[in-house]
């Protein structure tokens, strides 16, 4: 039995396992460390599919197995933050009653989004070249880092729990929307091919200095472009 075949589910086993600690992690209230292996699933998921182009070992299994890990790491996880963080620090008014501990269970629908996200993605043709719809680990970054960066701000908002729930839906819909978004591959580095790709880094780079807020800030700026170029009808 040839052990090459086997290394890249072996990494995407490793984004499993950074998505269970994650879900953890964002149980016990540790947003921080939650971000970190969402972070590590990350980058465990962008070398699995890379490992295998390079040893030339792709595989309907290594495919299945990537995108139920995706669900746990970047649909879950995501999900079980956000699902702490409303649960135990948001403020809810009285008027609200009883319904105020349902309410943090609307955060579950960014794990059920990123599985309709996910299995879309497995069987649309259209995204070899660009995304139709937000990425599941861009969204799981934005949740983790607004949770992590701007969760006390949120916090001393009167109505925190509806810019929450608010974004929420927004995000579940853009997960599975038909709004075309464009990739970071590059296939080759002419300014020609690549100038919407340029222009997302040279702006993107300086907000890499704003800490836990970073990924909230290069998302939002990812989301905004992607849309102005679909509103515009341009090619991303």
């Amino acid at each position: 039995m040839s052990v090459r075949k086997h290394i890249p589910n072996a990494i995407t086993c490793c984004n499993l396992f950074s998505g269970c600690v994650a879900s953890v992690m964002a149980f016990n209230g540790r947003f921080d460390l939650a971000m970190a292996f969402i972070v590590l699933g990350a980058v465990f998921d962008f070398f699995d599919g890379m490992v295998a182009r390079l040893l030339r070992v792709s595989s309907p299994l290594g495919v299945q197995m990537d995108s139920l890990a995706d669900d746990v790491t970047f649909g879950f996880a995501p999900a079980a933050i956000v699902f702490s963080y409303m649960k135990d620090v948001l403020y809810y008014p009285s008027y609200l009653g009883c319904i105020a501990g349902l309410i943090p269970y609307l955060a579950f629908l960014i794990a059920v989004f990123s599985a309709c996200r996910l299995a879309k993605f497995n069987v649309d043709t259209r995204q070899t070249n660009t995304f139709i719809g937000l990425p599941t680990p861009a969204n799981a970054l934005f949740w983790s880092s607004l949770v992590t960066g701007a969760g006390h701000w949120i916090f001393n908002l009167n109505a925190g729990w509806v810019l929450v729930s608010g974004l929420i839906l927004i995000s579940s819909y853009l997960l599975v929307s038909e709004i075309p978004m464009f990739s970071l591959k590059f296939k080759n580095f002419s300014w020609r091919c690549n100038k919407t790709r340029y222009i997302f880094l040279v702006v993107a780079l300086p907000m890499l200095f704003l800490g836990y807020l970073a990924p909230v800030v290069i998302i939002t700026w990812y989301l905004l472009l992607s849309i102005v170029l679909y509103l515009r009808g341009t090619r991303p």
